[in-house]
């Protein structure tokens, strides 16, 4: 290694004295110590070590003088002097473009001392001492440093010129920065640096160097200092110029700050009050711990970004200064990292808080460079000992400030049904997903039409099975009704028509909640004898002549209105009369039937009318061999018939006593499923029922059809009745996510004995909790066919919450506090699926209050307003840990007034 420099006074020294001669050797021996020597000019340059400039005119002179042997030769050159170096004799700053071997030569620190001792340094000269640096690929003495011009944010107009080499790092600018302009120990501080194109850039990784940094000489460089109310000045506030002056005479609780909402931003408000009040991670970041460990070279971290964004917003929030704060920066950061976060729609607050953990996690991990890990199995190893293997194998790629608070240890146990082969594995988790006891009813709204036509459709609140079929829902009704089963069927209506009529065998799961069920009173007669004709169930729509519009098609000319119909005809009266009269009697209710006035004696015209609007072949005679008309193709699109065969037994037409041919109300069509275009086709299969359209004209319907009463409905008593769920304890959701269950099909085990996928039994069980524990209630189901909240009431405790009957871990009986936790925030979500509204209930850190923070606005509340079927995330902390930050707070300020496990006595407000 080679010596130190010489400081300052040792210089000044050195300057005051004249050479002592004697001491001097001779003149061989210098020339081979500064030449030649092991700490001469020609060794080579190692990283760090300093170096020396002298004059190359001066030197020339030196070697000159110990070559020619004499040293009483008129050759001595005296005193080094560089001053040709200089640009003047007062700063002593070098001149630009000095060249080595032209202008200067470089000694090493070694032999620049031989020299100032041999024969001293001219007196007022500083020693031009400069660093070896490693450039990439290269060592280099560095002549000439970076020179940065220093300022402060609040005074651009001062600046301070200061010298740095390309290896120091940015935090001893910013060191320096600090030092010239005084600013205190406990002040936070940040540097930009103005780019070439005029603009300011942060300078985020303070442990780079001036190099890798870009900083070029010249460059201004400004220092930053955060206000007291946690903003930086350089970020403008999001408020008006009033609400900024009450803000900065606003003095309250810290952590009591509500956020504002940017637009739909509830779920990431909720979620970010929950983490804010977790005592220890809100002090990590308020001490400025985080600062030393912020990781900006990790490819799965965000650059430090969300860190340093999260760390300005507790700050503020925390400052006491604010009521409420904007987090737009906060929110642009997310976006900015996680698209599915971009714009203003509806989130969930769990899948936020998810990823905003594993975010800040990867921005502050210790772990700068992660070392490949082999997951083993237990192989019959004891569990303590795989367990340690594993936690200490996530602690060798996974070590942050998450980690510490959130992380806890799963003990995954999977069993091969084929071979019983057992693997068993330990898993690190951040939260607990545990179910709730999910109820295998369900609640469903009906409307049941009866063959009776002066019946008003009734609407039936249905109790059946969550995963039964169609059947079960006509068992249901028939309970209310009194009509059996087989005399139903059911049907999905929706914009006048039938969107799909079910089979019995079909799954009530493929029914949403949002779709509108009719079911159908049909007759229950089956087919007797080889030669006897099954009845049939026809699909009837109604609908209405619009004016002709400019193109020629009656699709366009025909509006489908009011409530599609399911009507059972005997197939030995399937002719256009016999339907007209059976369908006048199914429309009775709301359709008025002509009175004498309007009879009309043999309007030939009226028939031939009602004649061309039937379909070819024509009329039916009885004795037919073929039913024309009605047995025309098409798709029967889920008409039920074979065993199904409905029968009118009815009193109809048949019954009415014989009248004059009166006025034809409507005309009867076949048309397909949609009920928008004509069949235009035949099938020779007779079993084929098509749909019939009764079409009305416009007079006539207003004359003879009346609205108001073929909407009405009556409601059946059971809708009254409401389905009350008992509630159930946070303790059985535990359990219940502690239950062994098959893998599904979409996610099965590769069995390592089997050689093959497997859909092997699987269970969890905890093993180590960690000192904040977060429970999510999954209360949002997704299967194929449907989408539900669940709005069970789940039950919490405030506080002593046991975990000690579910960790299998062998527990310390000495140290109960290990294993009971107290409650420190929920996260609510009100309303359902499609919206809904995210809140935050939240206890303070140093005042022990709950609040209720909904956005901007927070509100003190009592522990008894804190459980609800709101409740959707739950953060608990653990009470020896409780213990622990209580134990440092009293020993750093006076004692807070009350702790989260015993609420002060003040005014509370009612969260409505």
């Amino acid at each position: 290694m080679a010596e130190a420099a010489a400081s300052p006074a040792d210089t000044a020294a050195i300057d005051d004295q004249e050479p002592q001669r004697e001491a001097v050797p001779d003149l061989e021996s210098q020339r081979r110590q500064i030449e030649n020597g092991e700490n001469g000019r020609g060794r080579p340059l190692q990283v760090g070590e300093s170096w020396f400039l002298v004059g190359q005119h001066w030197y020339k002179q030196w070697e000159v003088y110990v070559q020619g042997g004499d040293q009483d030769s008129s050759t001595f050159p005296g005193c080094i002097n560089n001053a040709e170096l200089f640009e003047d004799q007062v700063n002593w700053r070098l001149k630009k473009e000095l060249v080595e071997g032209e202008d200067y030569v470089l000694l090493p620190a070694a032999a620049w001392h031989y020299l100032v001792n041999w024969y001293g340094l001219e007196h007022g000269q500083p020693p031009i001492e400069r660093k070896v640096v490693e450039l990439p690929s290269i060592h280099k003495v560095e002549v000439y440093p970076v020179e940065l011009v220093l300022v402060q944010h609040s005074d651009m107009d001062t600046p301070h010129t200061a010298q740095f080499s390309q290896t120091d790092s940015v935090d001893l600018v910013l060191q320096t920065a600090r030092e010239q302009f005084l600013v205190s120990p406990q002040e936070e501080t940040r540097l930009w640096i103005r780019n070439a194109e005029g603009s300011f850039e942060r300078l985020c990784n303070t442990r780079v160097t001036v190099l890798d940094a870009s900083l070029k000489t010249g460059q201004l460089v400004v220092m930053e200092t955060r206000n007291k109310d946690g903003t930086w000045p350089s970020v403008q506030p999001h408020v008006t110029s009033s609400t900024l002056e009450e803000e900065e005479d606003f003095q309250g609780q810290p952590g009591i700050c509500g956020l504002t909402n940017l637009g739909n931003t509830c779920f990431m408000n909720s979620a970010l009050q929950c983490l804010s009040n977790v005592p220890q991670l809100t002090e990590y970041f308020l001490k400025n711990q985080y600062v030393e460990e912020l990781n900006f070279c990790n490819p799965l971290g965000m650059k430090g970004e969300i860190a340093q964004a999260y760390a300005d917003l507790v700050k503020q929030a925390w400052s006491g200064h604010h009521r409420s704060i904007v987090p737009q920066m906060f929110k642009t950061k997310v976006g900015h990292f996680a698209s599915q976060f971009l714009g203003y729609q509806q989130h969930d607050s769990q899948e936020l808080l998810s990823f905003l953990l594993d975010g800040l996690h990867e921005d502050l991990n210790r772990v700068k460079k992660k070392e490949y890990v082999e997951l083993c199995d237990a192989a019959g190893r004891p569990d303590q000992e795989v367990a340690q293997e594993a936690w200490q194998n996530h602690k060798r790629r996974n070590d942050s400030v998450i980690v510490d608070t959130f992380h806890g240890l799963f003990k995954s146990t999977l069993v091969c049904p084929n071979c019983g082969n057992v693997s068993v594995t330990f898993d690190p988790f951040c939260y607990l997903s545990v179910p709730l006891p999910v109820s295998h009813k369900r609640v469903m709204e009906v409307f049941f039409v009866s063959m009776d036509p002066r019946r008003k459709p009734e609407q039936h609140r249905l109790v059946v099975p969550k995963k039964g079929k169609i059947s079960d829902l006509c068992v249901a009704l028939a309970k209310h009704t009194g009509i059996s089963p087989e005399r139903m069927m059911v049907a999905d209506v929706f914009s006048h028509r039938f969107y799909k009529i079910y089979q019995l065998e079909e799954s009530l799961s493929s029914i949403l909640d949002r779709d509108d069920i009719f079911i159908y009173e049909v007759s229950g007669r089956t087919a007797v004898g080889e030669n006897s004709r099954e009845d049939v169930v026809l699909p009837i729509y109604l609908r209405e002549r619009t004016p002709a519009r400019d193109y020629d098609s009656s699709y366009y000319g025909l509006m489908l209105f009011g409530h599609p119909l399911l009507v059972s005809v005997p197939r030995d009266r399937l002719s256009w009369d016999s339907l007209y009269h059976i369908l006048l009697y199914r429309l009775s209710r709301y359709v008025t039937r002509p009175s004498s006035d309007d009879e009309d004696d043999g309007d030939e015209k009226a028939d031939l009318e009602d004649k061309d609007s039937l379909p070819k072949p024509g009329h039916v005679t009885e004795g037919s061999s073929q039913d024309p008309g009605l047995e025309q193709a098409g798709p029967s699109s889920g008409v039920v018939s074979g065993s199904r065969a409905p029968v009118d037994n009815s009193p109809g037409p048949s019954h009415w006593p014989q009248r004059a041919r009166r006025k034809h109300l409507f005309t009867l069509q076949t048309v397909n499923s949609n009920g928008t275009s004509d069949r235009s086709t035949f099938n020779e299969d007779t079993y084929a029922q098509p749909y019939i359209a009764i079409d009305w004209e416009p007079e006539m319907k207003k004359r003879y059809y009346d609205e108001v009463e073929a909407e009405g409905y009556v409601k059946h008593d059971c809708v009254g009745y409401v389905l009350k769920k008992a509630p159930v304890r946070l303790q059985e959701c535990i359990e219940l996510f502690t239950t062994v269950e098959t893998l599904e099909k979409e996610n099965p085990w590769y069995c390592p004995t089997c050689k093959q996928h497997q859909l092997a039994t699987k269970k969890l069980d905890l093993w180590m909790l960690p000192e904040t524990l977060i429970i999510h209630l999954k209360r949002f189901s997704y299967t194929k066919f449907s989408r539900e909240k669940l709005d069970t009431l789940v039950e919490f405790p405030i506080r002593d919450l046991d975990f000690s009957e579910f960790v299998i871990k062998p527990q310390n009986d000495s140290a109960p506090e290990l294993y009971k936790y107290d409650l420190i925030a929920v996260s609510n979500h009100y309303g359902g699926l499609r919206d809904g509204h995210y809140t935050t209930f939240a206890c303070n850190k140093d005042s022990g209050q709950w609040h209720y923070f909904d956005d901007s606005s927070v509100s003190p509340v009592t522990e008894n307003q804190i459980e609800s079927k709101a409740a959707y995330v739950l953060f608990y902390q653990r009470q020896d840990v409780v213990r622990r930050l209580q134990t440092q707070a009293s020993s750093s300020k006076p004692p807070a007034s009350s702790a989260c496990g015993a609420p002060p006595k003040s005014e509370f407000m009612d969260v409505n």
